[in-house]
């Protein structure tokens, strides 16, 4: 599903105009961000986890030249699905 697909089905979910939804979509995705940002973790209950973490710095390989590479420490996101999103897709 795409971010246009996503708020269409808000959308008619919701009764609301595309352009409500469309802010509603992002107004979602900026407070998980910002969540992400200040908190490293947001807790949706029933639907999920998003977490930041650290991912240290490594030793790599170029897949082209086949030289070892120094990977540099950077943030990543996790997610981890809650119960009911797990049940659902069964």
């Amino acid at each position: 599903m795409s971010k246009t697909e996503l708020v269409e089905f808000v959308a008619e979910e919701a009764n609301m105009s595309k352009a409500d939804a469309a802010r509603a979509v992002d107004a979602i995705m900026k407070g998980i961000t910002k969540g992400l940002k200040e908190d490293k973790k947001v807790a949706l209950v029933g639907f999920g986890t998003f977490s930041s973490k650290t991912r240290e710095a490594r030793e790599g390989i170029n897949p082209l030249t086949k030289e070892p590479m120094k990977i540099p420490a950077k943030n990543v996101v996790s997610f981890k699905a809650g119960s009911k999103l797990k049940d659902s897709l069964n």
